[in-house]
């Protein structure tokens, strides 16, 4: 039972920096996709989506590509003596990029229902952009941006695949309750296995649970 609280608490460390992640970026993409009147958002919002809907070992390639020691991104990091594969940080990207497109259809519907009066009220009381965002905008949109990011936090704490591919399986620094899950069942020990599906069960139920009552009139996307 003690070796189950190790891969928990690492799922919820990744789980939370991936959150806080999706939730930085996630309102600025949101708004500006709220904002922009162009033909082209469509087709930017579609490809921003696609970790929702990319099978998870495709998208652990991709980072694998960008970040591993021969790719892009990962050769450059290597000069500074940067290594994401195989870490705990890596697993926080590949969360990151698998959880953000729920913040981000959150953020975009919850900036578009703000009613445009209330902006042009503030802003005929003088009230600069700052200032109008932070104390209009970004409070009336909060609840379904708090709404999308705990559905975020929940898909970050299950995410499997590209978790497993890019920070790999190593109990203690980058296996996380996912992962352990699978190594349990893997290994033949049954009870590892369930008190773990129960662990996650129980935070994924009392994340969604309070999702759901935040936003009751926005609906989880690809449902009808």
């Amino acid at each position: 039972m003690q070796d189950a609280w190790i891969p928990l608490a690492l799922s919820l460390k990744v789980a939370g920096w991936a959150t806080a992640l999706d939730a930085l970026f996630g309102i600025a993409v949101g708004l500006a996709l709220a904002r922009w009147r162009s033909r082209a958002r469509d087709i930017v919002d579609a490809l921003l989506t696609l970790p929702l809907v990319m099978p998870p070992t495709v998208l652990g390639y991709y980072l694998l590509v960008l970040l591993g020691r021969r790719g892009p991104i990962g050769a450059w990091l290597d000069t500074f003596g940067i290594r994401l594969v195989f870490t705990w940080q890596g697993a926080v990207i590949a969360s990151t990029i698998a959880a953000f497109p729920l913040v981000l259809k959150a953020a975009r519907s919850a900036f578009e229902a703000v009613e445009p009066q209330f902006e042009h009220a503030a802003r005929t009381l003088g009230i600069g952009e700052t200032a109008l965002f932070f104390r209009v905008t970004l409070p009336l949109a909060a609840r379904g941006i708090l709404g999308g990011a705990l559905l975020a936090f929940a898909r970050a704490l299950g995410e499997f695949g590209a978790t497993l591919m890019i920070a790999g399986n190593l109990p203690g620094r980058t296996q996380t309750l996912s992962v352990a899950v699978y190594s349990a069942v893997q290994a033949g020990d049954d009870h590892t296995a369930n008190v773990l599906v129960l662990i996650t069960s129980a935070v994924c139920v009392v994340v969604l649970f309070l999702a759901g009552g935040l936003v009751p009139q926005h609906k989880l996307p690809g449902s009808r």
